[in-house]
């Protein structure tokens, strides 16, 4: 089959590699039907991830058609349409049972490595390094899905691939980040970023009942987005100073809550220390800090700072006296896919929410390379790119 392939920092490429098969009597084959470019995909694009291999096939936002099912799924048929999460769970180990399923104890094949860097190992996720399982991705033309009687999402409306697509990732990631504010009716929140994941945030947080959305990025075309589409206020932080504007707007308090939807910057220049070669020939990066720093500065005392942004290594120079000092809350993690998935499906075929507003490109598989080097460099208006293998 053809999918896309990392082969190294700012090269992926069109392969020809081997049909996955049935592994587990857990799994299912997936024929993909479209898939999306995530701004967390431009981290390992730019070399942000480390445990990356020559030939690991990309992609974690998958949906397609049910074509081998392994005999303990009993929930799907063949011929069903489904969305796939990004994150893999079993479903029954202790943190599948709390419904922290991005934790989950038992999907991570390469429990070890995670847990030699982090403490413990979070979730296998498709497509995101082998620090996180090396799961092949689903940008490509099928995809192996492991508890497959767990993870997707049957969708038994008409509704098409565009509406519902982005329940694989960045519409429950947006929304959970808005959950982890502690919304209050009435509350100011302050969303930094305008990439697909913060739109969606700007969504949920009127959702949560936000008294006002206030979005912050440089790019005319995102900024645009959050406002004529997310209803959001917005600052251009090329033009004028974060801090000082969102004092002036909130009247010296701070917004209540601050939302980093930039994750450790990939479109900046690497910054990359070495702190845990001892567990990999890679290196863990020194991540960027800028968005959440200012987060922590502009947010008002005793306010929450939620942080769905992906990072990747070590942080770098933290305002964490500042933090303690103005009793701020930190909110983050990888979305519990599972919790929000069926709810936020019932929100798109009630009508209340339409997702594909945030789609600006799309390209069939063929094309990928050329479309993360658009998105890559926010050229064309690129805000969001779906392939169709």
């Amino acid at each position: 089959m053809k999918a896309l392939c990392w082969h190294g920092v700012n090269d992926v490429r069109v392969d020809n590699v081997p049909d996955p098969r049935i592994e587990d009597p857990r799994d299912a084959i997936i024929k993909i039907t479209a898939t999306g470019i995530c701004g967390s995909d431009l981290h390992l694009l730019n070399g942000f991830m480390p445990t990356m291999e020559a030939g690991d096939v990309l992609g974690h936002e998958p949906m397609g058609e049910v074509v081998a099912l392994g005999g303990a799924v009993k929930n799907l048929r063949v011929g069903d349409r489904v969305v796939v999460p990004f994150t893999i769970s079993c479903g029954s180990c202790f943190f599948c049972e709390k419904s922290l399923f991005s934790l989950c104890d038992n999907s991570n094949p390469n429990a070890e490595m995670a847990r030699q860097v982090m403490g413990h190992s979070p979730s296998g996720l498709f497509g995101f390094s082998h620090l996180l399982g090396g799961f092949a991705g689903g940008q490509a033309e099928y995809l192996r899905v492991p508890y497959a009687d767990v993870g997707p999402l049957k969708i038994e409306s008409d509704l098409p691939d565009d509406k519902v697509l982005f329940l694989s990732d960045i519409f429950p990631t947006g929304y959970m980040a808005a959950e982890n504010c502690d919304i209050e009716p009435g509350d100011t929140v302050a969303v930094w970023g305008c990439g697909p994941v913060a739109q969606f945030a700007i969504q949920s947080a009127w959702m949560l009942k936000a008294g006002r959305v206030i979005a912050i990025d440089r790019v005319p075309e995102r900024l645009r987005l959050a406002e004529n589409v997310g209803k959001a206020e917005t600052i251009d932080f090329s033009q004028e100073d974060v801090y000082e504007r969102l004092q002036e707007m909130t009247h010296g308090r701070g917004p209540d809550r601050c939302i980093d939807a930039v994750g450790c910057e990939a479109h900046a220049a690497s910054t990359v220390g070495v702190v845990f070669d001892s567990v990999t020939t890679s290196v863990m990066p020194s991540d960027r800090m800028h968005a959440v720093n200012q987060a922590i500065r502009c947010c008002r005392k005793g306010g929450t700072v939620s942080v769905p942004g992906a990072y990747a290594g070590t942080a770098d120079k933290v305002s964490f006296g500042a933090f303690m000092n103005k009793a701020l809350t930190l909110k983050t993690g990888q979305t519990h896919m599972h919790r929000y998935m069926r709810p936020l499906l019932e929100k798109i075929e009630s009508g209340e929410i339409d997702p594909s507003f945030v789609i600006t490109h799309r390209r069939p598989l063929a094309e990928a390379p050329e479309a993360y080097k658009m998105f890559r460099d926010k050229q064309d208006g690129c805000i969001k790119v779906v392939l169709k293998p």
